[in-house]
């Protein structure tokens, strides 16, 4: 495959050594955020100040996130993607040595910034490299296992970043995500070819990025698009932030069975990824986007039911694995759909849906998280109100692209 054409328009000529390494590039930022989750207290007790702190560094992460993917993107249809690639993960890889050598809590939290900063790059230019190689329905089919890897990460991140902590103290999790950066930018070097040619490339004016920034906010089918995928993902967050409290606390599941349960989430998704893999090329991605939004408008409406009848964890468990095996399905339809129709600003389009997305989910979990704890509600609305947002978007706007 050669760097100034990208041309294969089927994702099984795509090798899986390239699979590895969209998947490794995906997994920077989750890795980024939950490996040092575990370490975190003894952060605070090593650099002597309090809990909330250090919850401080995990803000500023974010909000580096979010401002760099308005900015990676255009960079990335301007100059290619692989240069700004492989100098967002260089940068974050220096950003992991100065942290784990930071001696100060406001030193860390600028660092981790511009960390996030730097992730960003990769989160965003990674869709823009998959829509450069493929038409709508085989960006569906891949981005649906690029997503599937990056929603793993979380599972395994705390537990190795607790390990590290243990066994060579918290400083180790920011040295290991700096070699890992550095394994990424090795495996860019070696897999991913330049995607974007010269003759589509935008020029880098201020203007123009603020032109192509309105003019998506003024397409509806694009916006509508756009906040089906982040109302769906807005409801994982809501379970992400009150799930654990609901299936210990008031279900009286053991921490161990837990994760067990958390688990059948991720099997639900291989299983919807596996099945849009095979019928997003028959059937398009607007059908497959369709079967997502459906089934996850009606676990929407089955946690609604189970929290209404008081059905207990079994009215409660089924209707969460319907809803979170959706998300891969719906995020990465909805993605190729948007991406195929602004072929020449598809990191500027990645950039803006990213930022929605993440910042959506955001402001969702914050309203779940600032609600009553100990009951199961604020999940159940949100959930619920989340599917039928998402519904919405598509319906009324989306579905016209």
């Amino acid at each position: 495959m050669s760097s100034t054409s990208p041309t294969s328009n089927h994702v099984s000529h795509i090798s899986f050594l390239m699979f590895i390494a969209l998947g490794a590039i995906g997994t920077l930022t989750p890795l980024a955020i939950d490996m040092y989750l575990p370490a975190m207290p003894a952060i605070a007790k090593d650099l002597g100040v309090s809990a909330g702190a250090v919850q401080v560094t995990l803000t500023a992460y974010t909000a580096g996130f979010a401002i760099g993917q308005l900015i990676h993107g255009p960079l990335a249809d301007s100059y290619g993607r692989r240069p700004i690639m492989i100098v967002g993960t260089l940068c974050f890889a220096l950003a992991g040595v100065l942290s784990a050598l930071s001696q100060g809590i406001i030193e860390l939290t600028w660092i981790r910034a511009a960390q996030g900063f730097a992730g960003a790059a990769a989160a965003v230019i990674i869709q823009a490299v998959v829509r450069d190689m493929f038409d709508r329905e085989d960006f569906a089919r891949a981005m649906s296992f690029v997503t599937l890897t990056v929603t793993l990460a979380p599972l395994i991140a705390p537990m190795l970043g607790g390990y590290l902590a243990i066994w060579f103290g918290w400083r180790s999790i920011f040295w290991v995500l700096a070699l890992f950066a550095i394994a990424v930018i090795g495996l860019v070097l070696w897999q991913i070819p330049e995607t974007l040619k010269p003759e589509n490339r935008q020029p880098l004016h201020l203007g123009s990025t603020l032109k192509n920034y309105f003019s998506l906010c003024r397409n509806s089918e694009a916006m509508g698009l756009i906040f089906a995928g982040a109302f769906s993902f807005s409801g994982m967050f809501a379970f992400l932030t009150a799930g654990s409290f609901i299936y210990i606390d008031i279900f009286g599941v053991s921490p161990s069975e837990f994760g067990y349960l958390f688990g059948l989430n991720i099997v639900a998704m291989i299983a919807m990824t596996m099945l849009n893999g095979r019928m997003v090329k028959k059937v398009g991605s607007h059908a497959m986007l369709r079967l997502g939004l459906t089934i996850q408008l009606l676990a929407g409406f089955g946690l609604f039911l189970g929290w209404w009848f008081d059905a207990g964890i079994w009215g409660t468990v089924p209707f969460v694995v319907m809803f979170i095996g959706t998300i891969s399905t719906i995020g990465s339809n909805s993605m190729g759909l948007l991406l195929s129709g602004y072929p020449r600003m598809a990191g500027t389009a990645s950039s803006l849906a990213g930022t929605l997305r993440f910042g959506t989910g955001s402001l969702v979990g914050s309203i779940v998280a600032a609600l009553p704890g100990d009951t199961m509600w604020p999940m159940v609305f949100a959930m619920a109100g989340c599917s039928l947002l998402s519904v919405a978007c598509y319906w009324i706007f989306g579905r016209k692209a």
